[in-house]
């Protein structure tokens, strides 16, 4: 391939991942102001972080019979074309049905596009994986990244209108939707179409799956609760955004070194197993320290949950040898995956309503993260 072709096709990797996240992440240091402007309960507010979640699992297994159908390249772009419309439609995010609704539309585009993006990289870096996944990762962070850290000041110089904020998100995405139009679509060939559905008779296929709900449960119930928990712990709410920004930036330079690391040396079960151990005692000090040198143990959850996201990423790619295969793969993952992970939020908020403290639901998210530790020994001992 000529380097120009690889650049594009980089570059094109680079924008769709970068609008996977922001139109979750931006709505996190939003949330309580929204909440209280549309007079939302928490359980009900926690929606626009758990429907998308829901979507990317629940939707996902159609990745694959789309690209087959329609192909690979074409059928992302749609993706990323309906990401920037939902993200539009929250011009009009003051209806708590279109706040809810556009997270839905949201949802179903980052859900179809996120397996395809897979087999993507399987089919044009296949020679690079370790790295291209590398960039990938760390290109999805920083939209999460930008989201959560950008929002508040945008919305401040869009004179403080809250849905201006969120709307802005709109400019990224139609940026790589026209991008990828320019992109050649290329259709699945025959043998590749009639291998089958998902692997849900693999019990490695089971394993990384329940790895990644367990990660990405944390990571939506955090994205959606942290800044509250720490507020109310007594810091200010100035500061919790701080804190909350500094988890979502830390995980930049983990996303990326963690996948090359794997590569490089052949050691991703170790690596996601130290992720794991990590996030353990940072949500176990958050927990029940979270005035402790707080901006410590959130820089290092950053590190450790970030890791494991960018890590379980690259195993479909190491476990089959074809692009349809691997988006089979990566589809089960995010279908059951999210699907799990889409309750985490709604849960986190609804323990808060009962117990009265985000105290007793933090317990509950530190136990999960051991468990996520476990599933990562087993996944290295299997493979040994």
């Amino acid at each position: 391939m000529k380097p120009l072709s690889r650049a594009l096709l980089m570059l094109a990797l680079v924008l769709a991942a970068i609008n996977l996240r922001p139109g979750i992440t931006s709505l996190a240091p939003l949330i309580e102001r929204i909440a209280f402007e549309l007079s939302l309960s928490r359980s009900l507010i926690s929606l626009t972080t758990a429907l998308p979640v829901l979507c990317m699992g629940l939707l996902a297994p159609l990745a694959p019979r789309l690209a087959v159908r329609y192909g690979l390249e074409r059928v992302i772009t749609a993706c990323l074309a309906l990401i920037g419309v939902a993200l539009l439609a929250r011009l009009a995010s003051h209806a708590s049905a279109v706040l809810i609704g556009s997270a839905v539309a949201m949802g179903a585009g980052i859900a179809v596009a996120g397996p395809l993006l897979s087999g993507f990289i399987k089919r044009h870096f296949h020679d690079q994986v370790g790295r291209v996944v590398a960039w990938y990762s760390l290109s999805m962070t920083m939209g999460g990244a930008a989201g959560a850290v950008l929002t508040i000041p945008v919305t401040r110089l869009l004179g403080d209108q809250w849905h201006f904020g969120l709307a802005f998100w709109t400019i990224p995405a139609l940026l790589a939707v026209f991008l990828w139009l320019r992109l050649p679509n290329r259709a699945e060939s025959a043998g590749e179409a009639a291998q089958g559905g998902l692997p849900w008779g693999e019990p490695r296929a089971w394993l990384i799956t329940a790895f990644f709900a367990l990660q990405a449960g944390l990571f939506y119930a955090l994205t959606t609760w942290l800044v509250a928990r720490y507020h109310e712990a007594g810091l200010s709410l100035l500061r919790g955004n701080s804190l909350f920004s500094l988890f979502m930036l830390v995980g930049l330079p983990s996303a990326f070194v963690l996948p090359w690391l794997a590569q490089r040396f052949d050691n991703r079960y170790q690596l996601l197993l130290v992720c794991g151990l990590i996030s353990s005692v940072c949500l176990g000090m958050i927990c029940f320290q979270p005035t402790l040198l707080p901006e410590v143990w959130a820089a290092l959850l950053g590190l450790g949950l970030s890791g494991s996201f960018a890590l379980s990423m690259v195993l479909p790619l190491y476990e089959v040898h074809t692009p349809l295969a691997v988006s089979r793969w990566t589809a089960m993952m995010l279908f059951a995956g999210y699907g799990l992970a889409s309750l985490a939020p709604i849960l986190a908020g609804l323990g808060r309503d009962l117990a009265g403290s985000y105290q007793a639901p933090f317990m509950v998210l530190s136990g999960l993260a051991l468990v996520m530790s476990l599933l990562a020994w087993l996944l290295g001992r299997g493979h040994r």
